[in-house]
């Protein structure tokens, strides 16, 4: 069916996209939607196909708005009577259509879906369809190949000729900053290992927001070329890059409904990693009843998917599931972490031994799985690495090229706080220990933001108490914060003490 509009000029430009604007209610009459293909006819002659996009003020009904790749090539005038009709769906309007009625897809058709998401050919409804597609029915291993191939094909990729290692973890564990120990480590020994990590969200620090303390982290893809070519490891923000573009815009719609995480955390991960030319891949696994993962046969299913995605795209992977009952490391909140992370590589007396326990663990197995190590040996050798300070020299060359101090020590990361100590009400032994209280806590002190806020851990799980000893001391930038957070200790309980 064709229709006729007036033209209106505007001075809008996408650089090389041939678009056009209907008014919304006009063009839901005609049943036209973003992203569909019109073909515009002012004469016999004169034709252009355009990808249509709607708007609510820019034209009025009976007008069709025109960017000015459109009006230039063709040369229209405003006034100018145009015949529309509609070619075609893009797509990945098709594809979602597919996927919402269960039908598999193909790589092509995922990819469609993918690139218009990063594009913003579609729009905050289609991507929540395209999110709430999965609840029809579960993605194939086939599709989420396809998902995690395309959204590392539409971003930003690391190409770097040498053999790519990594360690990550799937999150939702407090403290728990191993990475930059790991990194230290491996690339200690030689191996490159470019860490690209997130901000918290909704935990009192993420590994960028505790390096941040340490070093800048907002480098562009040339950047860290340079920096990990010169120290073999790195400590960037993935946020500052465009990396898998498309998974934060799905992150934001997928949210609101409540949507089962697994396989989009697996995604987004291996997306990730693919961008960034990883071969070998040790991931984390924290299993426990307040973290991501509640049980092992989550976890084991967590495992499986990550084995078979990663074969094909020729990455060997490591899952390493541990028990966690409780947060690893003294300091939760950034600085309080990096005073850990220094702690452990300075060798200092008070050093979280459970952090560097579980760095020599990880680093060991993925010195293992790159072949560098034997099979049995990677800990011992990431452990050798700690002992003679080679990773601590690893650690404050990497920090230096990232435009970071030289030489910093452990105990200045945390000198300018305030604190607060709070101690035990009763005596018997810690039985539990609540992630989310000690998340709520730190975040009403102000983490991640601020980088003092946090909290230290005096005792920890197992652990024998007697009424009035320190069990955790609070860390904030200001009196008036650190009260927030002795006012949420008081509502909240981080440790259950049982007298038997």
């Amino acid at each position: 069916m064709a229709f006729y509009l007036k033209c209106k000029k505007l001075d809008f430009s996408t650089g090389d996209k041939q678009i056009v604007v209907i008014n919304d209610e006009e063009a839901e009459s005609y049943g036209i939607y973003p992203g569909d293909r019109l073909l515009l006819q002012w004469s016999k002659n004169k034709k252009a196909a355009v990808i249509a996009d709607t708007t609510a003020s820019k034209v009025r009904p009976g007008e069709i708005g025109l960017f000015s790749e459109v009006w230039r090539k063709s040369n229209v005038e405003s006034g100018d009577i145009v015949e529309v009709n509609i070619m075609s769906r893009p797509l990945s309007i098709e594809t979602i259509r597919k996927k919402l009625l269960g039908k598999p897809v193909t790589y092509e058709e995922i990819y469609a879906v993918i690139k218009d998401i990063v594009d913003g050919t579609l729009g905050t409804v289609e991507t929540t369809y395209y999110a709430a597609s999965s609840f029809v029915k579960d993605y194939s291993i086939d599709e989420l190949y396809y998902v995690a191939k395309a959204m590392a094909e539409t971003g930003e990729q690391m190409e770097l000729k040498e053999r790519m290692v990594d360690k990550h973890s799937v999150g939702g564990l407090a403290g728990n900053r191993v990475t930059p120990l790991v990194v230290s480590i491996v690339a200690s020994l030689g191996l490159y290992i470019p860490k690209t990590s997130s901000r918290a969200i909704t935990s009192p620090a993420g590994t960028a927001d505790t390096m941040e303390v340490i070093c800048p982290v907002s480098f562009s893809m040339a950047e860290i070329k340079k920096i990990v070519k010169k120290t073999h490891g790195c400590f960037v923000w993935g946020g500052g890059l465009n990396l898998a573009p498309a998974d934060d815009k799905i992150i934001k719609v997928s949210r609101p409904l409540a949507f089962e995480p697994y396989d989009k955390m697996i995604v987004s991960i291996l997306a990730k990693k693919v961008a960034m030319g990883v071969d070998d891949l040790v991931l984390d696994i924290p299993v426990g009843p307040s973290t991501k993962v509640p049980d092992m046969v989550k976890a084991n299913m967590i495992e499986k998917k990550f084995m078979a995605l990663g074969k094909r795209f020729g990455m060997k992977i490591k899952a390493v599931k541990t028990k966690a009952l409780e947060p690893v490391g003294d300091g939760i909140g950034p600085a309080l972490e990096a005073r850990d992370i220094f702690r452990v590589l300075q060798r200092h007396k008070f050093r979280p031994l459970d952090l560097e326990k579980k760095a020599i663990l990880l680093a060991g197995e993925l010195l293992e799985l790159n072949g560098f190590a034997k099979k049995g040996h990677g800990k011992a050798m990431a452990m050798q690495q700690l002992k003679s300070s080679a990773a601590w020299e690893k650690m404050n060359e990497i920090v230096v090229a990232q435009g970071g101090k030289a030489n910093q020590h452990s105990e200045d990361f945390t000198s300018g706080a305030k604190r607060y100590e709070i101690h035990a009400k009763k005596s018997g032994k810690v039985t539990a220990i609540d992630n989310k209280a000690i998340n709520e806590i730190c975040m009403n002190l102000g983490a991640p933001s601020d980088k003092l806020a946090g909290l230290h851990l005096h005792v920890h799980y197992g652990a024998k108490v007697k009424k009035g000893d320190k069990l955790f001391t609070v860390y904030g930038s200001s009196d008036d914060r650190l009260k927030l957070g002795v006012l949420a200790s008081r509502e909240v309980e981080i440790f259950k003490i049982s007298k038997k």
